[in-house]
């Protein structure tokens, strides 16, 4: 294998896969993907329910079956891989060191780097999680590996904690396989996850949703054998005569997914302390010239068709400093969370290639506004340069917003630019 590659991914979910793509098609020669599993797609082999696809292509996939089509394209362009490989360290001048199996200890130079490692998910240890510590008690995706790639069953009778997309998916599955699940509980008094998997999968198969309700405790010794749950006022204090409790053999954790993002820190890449992901411009670079992030590791997306956009973005833009060899510093307008914004994704742009393409920003509300809003993005003065209407805001959903050629104008002239939702 070479020692110097136009583009290195690292990671091939969704995410890594289009942005491999995007750098073959935009004119990057030799792109590789280093992967730490045996096979490629990342966390989409295990995802075999359908729900993929359907912005891309109108079409109602399984996750592999979308991941398929992607690895068949990456291949059809001549994308070298590294498979059973990981990744030790990136230093900011874009050299990777990386083990494998087979060929040992090795140091690759990358003209620009994609980061595409995914997220995983929150353990019961980082939610504090009082009680025993008996076996039974798994990660929503942990449990999805067990049941839908090794076949192997975790239990009979489940609670699940949190109503995050995972753990709403896995109600449903586990349920499909024949077991029970007595209840799905939420600290918060909203939806975390997607309204569709709220009706999907817990609807329509009768499976009780228990908001501002959480785990106060793990009964059991070798094996869970209930939980208490209580529920909690807004501080999310539990309230005195509250506590019930729900037998169980297997409780599952669905409580937040986290960028991975530990070699991104080693490279030197800034993180936000709200997505937990780096900071990008709006071609996902960091604020290391030549490394960019897509997908998952950036913040966590709702659906699997926006990271391989986000990966076409990104593998494009990595491409293009690939052959540039070095990019020529332009002027950035930072891009603020205002009113009921949690985050707003890119956090900046870039004033040299705005006018390239259309510009879509995505965002996370703060508290849920159950209808009508006005998305708004507003420079230094309070003008606003774009603005978009919606249904509603919900937290657990992403807000997107384009920015268009005819607001580029606009946008060249602020010095910063801050988004709102408001109720319309």
């Amino acid at each position: 294998m070479k020692k110097v590659y136009d583009v290195v991914i690292i990671g091939s979910g969704p995410g890594g896969l289009a942005a491999a793509i995007a750098a073959k098609e935009n004119g990057a020669e030799d792109v590789l993907i280093i992967e730490r599993d045996v096979e490629l797609g990342g966390i989409l082999v295990q995802c075999i329910h359908n729900g993929f696809g359907l912005e891309l292509f109108n079409e109602d996939m399984p996750g592999p079956a979308y991941a398929q089509h992607f690895i068949q394209e990456a291949r059809g362009h001549g994308v070298e891989t590294l498979m059973d490989t990981i990744v030790l360290d990136i230093t900011p001048e874009r050299t990777i060191y990386a083990i494998n199996k087979g060929l040992g200890y090795l140091e690759l130079k990358a003209r620009s780097i994609v980061l595409a490692m995914g997220c995983r998910e929150r353990t019961r240890a980082q939610i504090m999680l009082p009680g025993s510590r008996p076996a039974g008690v798994y990660t929503a995706g942990t449990a999805q590996r067990f049941v839908n790639v090794e076949g192997f069953m975790p239990g009979e009778k489940f609670v699940i904690l949190g109503s995050g997309d995972i753990g709403m998916i896995m109600a449903r599955r586990l349920t499909i396989e024949g077991a029970r699940v007595e209840r799905v509980l939420e600290i918060m008094p909203y939806l975390t996850g997607l309204m569709r998997n709220y009706v999907q999968c817990l609807l329509d198969y009768g499976i009780t949703l228990e908001k501002q309700r959480t785990v106060n405790r793990i009964i059991g010794n070798e094996r869970v054998e209930a939980i208490e749950a209580v529920t909690v006022d807004e501080s999310w204090n539990p309230i005195p005569g509250t506590k019930e409790i729900i037998p169980c053999d297997t409780l599952l954790l669905s409580v937040g997914l986290i960028p991975e993002n530990e070699l991104s820190r080693k490279a030197g890449v800034l993180i936000d302390p709200i997505t937990n992901g780096p900071y990008v411009d709006d071609r996902f670079m960091t604020n290391v010239p030549g490394i960019f992030a897509a997908g998952n590791v950036v913040h966590v997306y709702d659906l699997v068709d926006w990271v391989t956009e986000a990966g076409y973005v990104a593998g494009k833009g990595a491409a293009a400093f690939a052959q540039a060899e070095q990019a020529a510093p332009s002027e950035q307008i930072p891009l603020r969370a205002g009113e009921n914004i949690r985050y707003v994704v890119p956090h900046k742009l870039d004033k040299a290639h705005l006018a390239e393409e259309l510009v879509r920003l995505q965002m996370r509300a703060i508290s849920p506004i159950e209808e009508r809003v006005l998305v708004t993005v507003e420079d230094q003065n309070g003008d606003v340069v774009a603005k978009k209407a919606a249904a509603y805001a919900r937290p657990g959903e992403i807000l997107t917003l384009g920015v268009k050629p005819r607001a580029y104008e606009a946008v060249q002239k602020a010095t910063e630019l801050t988004v709102n939702v408001r109720k319309r």
